[in-house]
């Protein structure tokens, strides 16, 4: 496959993913939506991240349910920080480092 053909599938890849998460707010951008929607959209990045930490918490083996010991380990932490600091970027800094410390020496 020659580069040229390497880089147009890159950008087609970069289009397709792209275009669907900016085309809503293209639309929407200009429309005054009810109160009643406002207030449903703000709870799905809370759905979202409730959603992604009780998946990586639990740990499926056979028929059973266990927790994830590592990963709650880290997630003590980092839910302390979010609570006090309620920054997104500090709170994902400080996942990352308890997680890495946590896989280093564990």
């Amino acid at each position: 496959m020659s580069t040229t053909s390497i880089i147009w599938i890159i950008v087609g890849c970069a289009l397709v993913t792209w275009l669907p998460r900016i085309i809503p707010f293209i639309f929407v951008r200009n429309v005054k939506l009810p109160e009643v929607v406002l207030k449903w959209l703000s709870f799905i990045p809370i759905c979202i991240l409730s959603a992604l930490v009780v998946e990586n918490l639990l740990d499926t083996n056979g028929s059973f349910v266990t927790l994830d010991w590592p990963v709650f380990a880290a997630f003590i932490p980092t839910v302390i920080v979010a609570i006090r600091t309620k920054s997104l970027s500090t709170t994902v800094i400080v996942g990352v480092i308890s997680m890495a410390a946590i896989r280093f020496f564990v």
